[in-house]
């Protein structure tokens, strides 16, 4: 075992025994939060370090870098991935912004967080203030196990039927089911409504150009596409597992403790969801998975145990 991850896992135990009230963050909880972030940082820069690097950050082309939104008053830079909490952060950045003039974070319709142009990104910045940026600021990312995170995309929107799942089973649901059912009824065809785990799973592993304008979308893209954590050195480093207390270091880090990060209800039987849901795969479909989310895995020291019972590796 590497010696940062020994740090990780002591960390993480320190922390989660000693426990803190948040609505009085102690000094001491966030050191025990910054060590755990510190410790973040040195695996992703050992797993880059190992990894080989195709291209540099001044070879992407612009539209890479729209997920980092711009807070120049804070001097922060966010890189936001769907399904891990981005709705709240930018309601975050709005209040910040002065774009909102209540402090209550949820009073914020997450429509209109998510509208087009509420904030600037770095693929509008100048190469020069780009790297300014890059060396004088704090940059952002919250993360969350791959398979968690697909997962939860799935059963947003694909499965049920809320708007949002409205919107994704009529532009994306009725074109897989089409490409992936055998003699699919006129309904399915029609509404989209009723895509299969398994479905998805082959729609995101057999990359058909047919399905290209949207199998690569933001709310099951990799982490690593969306944010390049072997190209821009972040400086805090959140998990979803840590959401409250990474959210707390974050907004004391930048000057605005004055704003209270919602209190989430915890998700529970996760990993019963998870279970249930990736037997419905056979093992080679899970590879095939595991194969497009490998990167997140490894630099986000995440492993398939609760999934398969091992790790691919």
């Amino acid at each position: 075992m590497h010696a940062t991850r020994i740090i990780v896992l002591f960390v993480c135990i320190t922390f989660c025994v000693n426990g803190y009230d948040n609505e009085h963050t102690s000094e001491h909880s966030l050191e025990l939060t910054q060590s755990l972030n510190l410790a973040r940082q040195e695996l992703i820069q050992e797993t880059c370090g190992r990894l080989p690097l195709k291209w540099g950050l001044d070879d992407l082309p612009p539209s890479q870098l729209e997920h980092i939104l711009v807070d120049d008053d804070h001097k922060l830079l966010y890189c936001y991935v769907p399904k891990v909490a981005c709705t709240n952060w930018k309601r975050i950045l709005m209040i910040l912004a002065g774009k909102w003039n209540d402090t209550d974070v949820l009073s914020i319709p997450a429509s209109l967080a998510h509208s087009p142009g509420m904030f600037r990104n770095l693929s509008s910045v100048s190469k020069e203030d780009r790297d300014i940026m890059l060396e004088n600021y704090q940059k952002m990312i919250i993360v969350r196990n791959p398979f968690e995170r697909l997962l939860s995309a799935y059963r947003n929107k694909l499965e049920g039927d809320l708007p949002s799942a409205k919107y994704f089973q009529d532009r994306v649901g009725k074109r897989i089911i089409k490409a992936f059912r055998e003699n699919p009824s006129n309904e399915s065809l029609e509404y989209g409504h009723d895509v299969t785990f398994k479905e998805f799973a082959l729609f995101l592993t057999n990359r058909s150009k047919e399905l290209a304008d949207v199998v690569n979308n933001e709310h099951w893209q990799p982490i690593t596409s969306l944010c390049h954590p072997c190209l821009i050195k972040y400086t805090l480093v959140g998990k979803y597992e840590t959401l409250l207390d990474d959210s707390l270091l974050a907004l004391h880090t930048i000057n605005a403790s004055q704003i209270q990060f919602p209190r989430l209800a915890r998700t529970s039987g996760t990993s019963e969801k998870l279970r249930k849901y990736f037997s419905q795969l056979d093992l080679p479909l899970i590879r095939k998975l595991y194969k497009l989310y490998k990167y997140d895995y490894k630099i986000f020291n995440y492993d398939l145990d609760n999934i398969v019972g091992f790790d691919l590796g």
